[in-house]
């Protein structure tokens, strides 16, 4: 059987490649709003996670983010202390926190996600709806979705 090009290990380094690439500029597009906050990347993705599933479990968040639970504790205490998360306990199970943007929360997650979507809209806008399709395929793959 023929082996197929992309599949070449040279062509996947390339994509690992340009993952890392995407992953830098897109991250280095928000590093001013970050910094005005004094907050880091760890910051943004709890922030983005947050904003994607009001009112998550802090168990939930966990393994959503695949990080210990000291490293999630250190973050939500931060950002607690710059008043952008509130916390609320479960009504059935109180040992059970759920974890929302508050109204500061949503506007620093408004600023990132501003300045971010600006890269990625550009790349849509310049693609047809099946590369999109195709390109969401892969990167669900990728990840296991």
């Amino acid at each position: 059987m023929k082996e197929l090009l992309y599949l070449k290990d040279d062509k996947i380094k390339e994509f690992i490649e340009k993952i890392l690439i995407i992953n830098r500029e897109i991250f280095s597009d928000s590093k001013k709003i970050l910094d005005k906050y004094s907050i880091g990347i760890a910051h943004h993705k709890v922030i983005l996670f947050l904003s994607i599933y009001k009112g998550i479990s802090i168990s939930e968040l966990l393994k959503k983010l695949k990080i210990t639970k000291q490293s999630l504790n250190r973050v939500l205490n931060e950002l607690n202390s710059l008043e952008a998360v509130k916390f609320k306990k479960n009504l059935k199970d109180t040992r059970i926190k759920h974890v929302y943007l508050s109204e500061k929360g949503l506007v620093i997650f408004q600023e990132i996600f501003t300045i971010q979507k600006k890269r990625i809209y550009e790349a849509l806008l310049n693609s047809n709806s099946k590369e999109v399709i195709d390109f969401e395929n892969i990167l669900k793959r990728i990840i296991n979705e």
